[in-house]
Formats: C-alpha cells, sequence, structure tokens
C-alpha cells in the first residue's frame, strides 16, 4: 500500500488489520509530533488530517486508507524552516504551556480555516471541542485561533498542498 503523508509517499508493507495511524506515524516513521492520548479518540492530541478532515490517528486502522489519501501531520504543516501562520499565532498568543495538546490544537485550527478563513469565536470552540487542553484554560487557545486567522487573511494564503 502506498500513503502519501505530508507530501510524501511511503510505500507501506505491512497493513495487518490491526494497525493503527498513530503506530505506524510515531513507530515507524519516527513523525513523534502526533501524540498519544487516550487511546480512544476522544481527547484530541492524536489528531491528524486526512484530505482536509479530522481523523484521530488512534482510532484509525491502515486499512480504512486508501491509496488516494494525503494526510497531514503537524511536521507537514511548516513550509521549510518558516513556521505556519498558526504555528506563530499559537506562540504569540502564549497558548502553549505543557504541549501536549497543541499539536492537535493546530491541525484542528487548521481544518477551521481551511472551511471558514473568518470564524467566529463560537466557532472556534465549537471546532476545538474534540481537543482537551489541561493548562490554558482555552482562552489563549482560541486567541491563537483569531490570530492566525487573521494572519492567513493578511497574507492571503490557506495552508500547503498536504490538506
Amino acid at each position: 500500500m502506498r500513503i502519501t503523508i505530508n507530501n510524501k509517499e511511503y510505500e507501506i508493507r505491512d497493513t495487518k488489520d490491526e494497525i493503527r495511524l498513530i503506530d505506524l506515524l510515531r513507530n515507524e516513521l519516527k513523525l513523534t509530533g502526533t501524540k498519544r492520548g487516550c487511546d480512544i479518540g476522544l481527547c484530541g492530541t492524536c489528531t491528524v488530517l486526512v484530505n482536509g478532515q479530522i481523523k484521530r490517528a488512534c482510532k484509525l486502522r491502515l486499512k480504512q486508507l486508501k491509496e488516494e489519501d494525503s494526510i497531514l501531520t503537524i511536521e507537514g504543516l511548516a513550509e521549510g524552516n518558516e513556521l505556519h501562520p498558526i504555528q506563530e499565532a499559537f506562540i504569540k498568543a502564549d497558548a502553549i504551556q505543557c504541549g501536549f495538546c497543541t499539536p492537535g490544537m493546530v491541525l484542528a485550527t487548521k481544518a477551521l480555516l481551511d472551511k471558514s478563513p473568518k470564524p467566529s469565536r463560537e466557532e472556534i470552540k465549537k471546532a476545538l471541542q474534540g481537543n482537551l487542553c489541561r493548562c490554558t484554560g482555552y482562552q489563549q487557545i482560541f486567541e491563537a485561533v483569531e490570530l492566525a486567522a487573521k494572519k492567513m487573511r493578511c497574507r492571503g494564503r490557506r495552508t500547503p498542498a498536504a490538506s
């Protein structure tokens, strides 16, 4: 099976029914930005985007993927050595404390802003409700999303082609 992750094609030889995407990412491909949290798809730390849609890598089995699927992890968001505007906004808004939830929050934000470049606070809350944070109290995260939306509109860009 061939799958595309962060615009790079991988040949996956062992596609046993029970192998989860998070195990492939972290253990085989060493893409450790996707975090393992609850292992039941409720905390959002394992969030990745498959064809631009939020998916929980801890629940997604390789057998559920198609060869034409494009997967984006946090490692694929930045372009070269330059942070993506969403990443910049999270730093500027002090929306990162322990950092464990950040990759999932950032990718959930990307999915939101790809659909709604100027989201309301309520839309932001709804979009991030599947991502848990135990450190920030969410206020800084909501502010980071608003700042990211503004940065992206000003730059006239959405996100890398891996969406």
